[in-house]
């Protein structure tokens, strides 16, 4: 049973919610410390034994990689979605559209973690994902060429959740 508990329990998980505790308590206290190391240990177990498949980062550098990739595109996609909102668009005709997007993931980690990038991208939204989970429906806010958002989903970001996942 203690076995089961330990490994159930991340320990990255464990400690983002002791800082985040800590944080958000705004105090380094030793007592907050600790309350927090109890609170992110309960809520660990709790949430593994919600999702008992877990995930396993295999490369964890191109996990920072892919990091870094997408806080970039999200830098670069508000600045984007500002000129449209304020008329900066040169004359040019915005015209929104949906994309297919043919998956090749199976991962539902890697799933998840691709439906938090596209969305958390301005201009961009998940809209939906086929029932046998080979294609994906994004709205694009200033669609001018399919062809290319095909190739950013697939070459950016879904290939390096492939390698980092499976």
């Amino acid at each position: 049973m203690i076995h089961t508990f330990a490994r159930s329990v991340s320990p990255t998980l464990v400690l983002v919610l002791m800082l985040l505790w800590v944080v958000l308590n705004q105090t380094l206290a030793p007592a907050q410390f600790v309350l927090g190391a109890l609170l992110g240990t309960g809520l660990s177990w709790a949430g593994s034994t919600l999702r008992p498949v877990q995930a396993r980062v295999r490369r964890l550098d191109v996990c920072v990689a892919l990091f870094f990739i997408v806080l970039g595109d999200i830098i670069r996609s508000n600045f984007h979605v500002a000129c449209i909102v304020m008329g900066l668009t040169g004359g040019r005709s915005i015209k929104a559209g949906f994309v297919d997007i043919p998956l090749d993931i199976k991962d539902p980690h890697g799933l998840a973690a691709l439906a938090m990038i596209v969305t958390s991208t301005p201009g961009t939204v998940w809209v939906g994902l086929s029932p046998d989970k080979s294609w994906l429906r994004l709205h694009v806010l200033d669609l001018v060429d399919v062809e290319s958002w095909q190739r950013i989903i697939k070459q950016r970001y879904e290939s390096r959740l492939m390698r980092i996942l499976e």
